[in-house]
């Protein structure tokens, strides 16, 4: 399918005569190659073999959907120039500015995780002691209520305007949206514990410390990913919308500093380095949360 997909690319005249490199042609040619090893590696694995049949009507449409976007765009022109650049011209826009890209996604990386660690310890502490605490849920519930419904953009006027810096508001904003989905589902999870668990801890002896790390917080840890989980995609989001609205570093700067440019090919590179960031952000949390919560697949190893 690659060489189907390169051959449609060199053979067919480009629109204008326009100008390209070979970038595109090694991307899908490397794309074919990736299939063909998991090919060869599915000769002698069951689970492999089974996993590219899975995957391989997914890759051949990922393939088609590059060819059909280039035939609209260098080929035909259906989709003008300068809004949607040609696949080629994009992966030399990322090539071109690698090294800038790379130093915008440190700082977005260090802007999300301050932001996404502080909410989540924040979120949990608020969420377990609300759990355990009638008293401290009779305060967090109200708060809760007022605050979870409402996006955390939407402080982000009031945040750039009383934030006494701008990399300080966003990790307020990113923190914000974070905190809410870890305190509900931290708090859920202890109250669906069987109040008999922490019977049987006090009449061993449990102190407040020993429910709260030896009954409490194992029996919450799927809830609590579970928080983690969508915490982490709000605050992908609220990231973006800092670092368009103000913080002057990142990916989502990047976009808006090409757009004025009309750069586009380059601000159209920036949104697939964004989906393959945050797509290996959130591969790593769920392998952590794999990890973490292995006793539920039956084993430990």
């Amino acid at each position: 399918m690659a060489v189907i997909v390169t051959m449609q690319y060199k053979i067919t005249p480009n629109l204008n005569n326009a100008a390209t490199t070979d970038i595109y042609t090694g991307f899908i040619l490397l794309m074919g190659l990736i299939v063909l090893v998991k090919f060869i590696r599915s000769l002698f694995s069951k689970k492999s073999f089974e996993n590219l049949l899975e995957k391989a009507p997914l890759y051949t449409a990922g393939l088609l959907l590059f060819a059909l976007y280039d035939y609209a765009t260098l080929k035909t022109g259906i989709l003008p120039l300068p809004y949607f650049p040609w696949p080629d011209r994009i992966l030399n826009g990322i090539y071109e500015d690698w090294a800038l890209l790379l130093d915008c996604i440190k700082n977005s990386l260090i802007l999300l995780f301050s932001g996404y660690f502080a909410g989540a310890a924040v979120g949990l502490l608020t969420g377990l002691s609300a759990g355990l605490s009638r008293r401290v849920r009779y305060w967090v519930l109200p708060l809760v209520q007022i605050l979870g419904p409402i996006p955390s953009t939407t402080w982000l006027p009031i945040i750039l305007i009383a934030a006494a810096s701008l990399f300080g508001g966003s990790v307020f904003l990113i923190a914000l949206g974070v905190w809410y989905p870890v305190t509900m589902t931290s708090m859920q999870g202890v109250l669906n514990i069987p109040k008999a668990n922490f019977e049987a801890a006090r009449i061993l002896g449990a102190g407040r410390a020993r429910l709260l790390f030896k009954v409490a917080l194992p029996a919450t840890m799927p809830n609590i990913f579970q928080g983690l989980t969508q915490g982490m995609s709000v605050a992908c989001t609220a990231l973006m919308v800092a670092e368009m609205m103000g913080v002057e570093s990142g990916l989502g700067w990047y976009i808006n500093w090409q757009r004025g440019w009309a750069e586009f090919a380059k601000m159209y590179g920036a949104v697939i380095v964004i989906c393959i960031t945050f797509s290996v952000v959130n591969f790593l949390l769920s392998l952590i949360k794999r990890r973490v919560l292995r006793w539920q697949e039956g084993h430990w190893n």
